[in-house]
């Protein structure tokens, strides 16, 4: 079975519950088992092993969270080369417009070569039942395309 890893900080926070909304659409697909780590769990092996990454971001000054850079830099090198084409897909809880998160979260996986199948899901502020929505049916497309081979 193919599986989706979803990376996010866990910091109790509004990112957390976009994150349990995309692992709820992803958990929805029984074609893909959806491994979820937080952030400061999660190895590059997990990486190595995945079919498609779910990675998920507050917005921290502008940039992604910390504990989120400090995943993506003790994989990168352990993975660079290796992941080239792996899907991948991004959710950031922003307090201003979110754009600084995914620009520096776009930087170091383009350096992966990983590859981008779905537009950022950006929450301003408190998630509605809207944004939990968006991104719930982000964890299940990025599932259904592990499942289906769409990416």
């Amino acid at each position: 079975m193919k599986n989706l890893l979803i990376v996010y900080p866990g910091t109790g926070g509004t990112t957390d519950r976009l994150a349990e909304a995309a692992i709820r659409g992803a958990r929805s697909i029984e074609e893909v088992d959806a491994l979820v780590k937080l952030a400061r769990d999660a190895v590059a092996d997990d990486v190595l092993n995945c079919g498609g990454l779910l990675l998920g971001t507050p917005e921290k000054f502008g940039y992604m969270a910390g504990l989120m850079k400090d995943f993506l830099e003790r994989i990168f090198y352990a993975c660079e080369g290796k992941v080239e084409g792996l899907p991948y897909a991004l959710f950031v809880s922003a307090g201003n417009d979110g754009s600084g998160a995914v620009t520096s979260v776009e930087r170091i996986v383009t350096g992966l070569r990983l590859k981008q199948v779905h537009e950022p899901v950006i929450v301003k502020g408190a998630p509605d039942d809207a944004a939990l929505s968006r991104c719930e049916e982000l964890g299940a497309t990025i599932a259904a395309g592990i499942a289906f081979g769409m990416f």
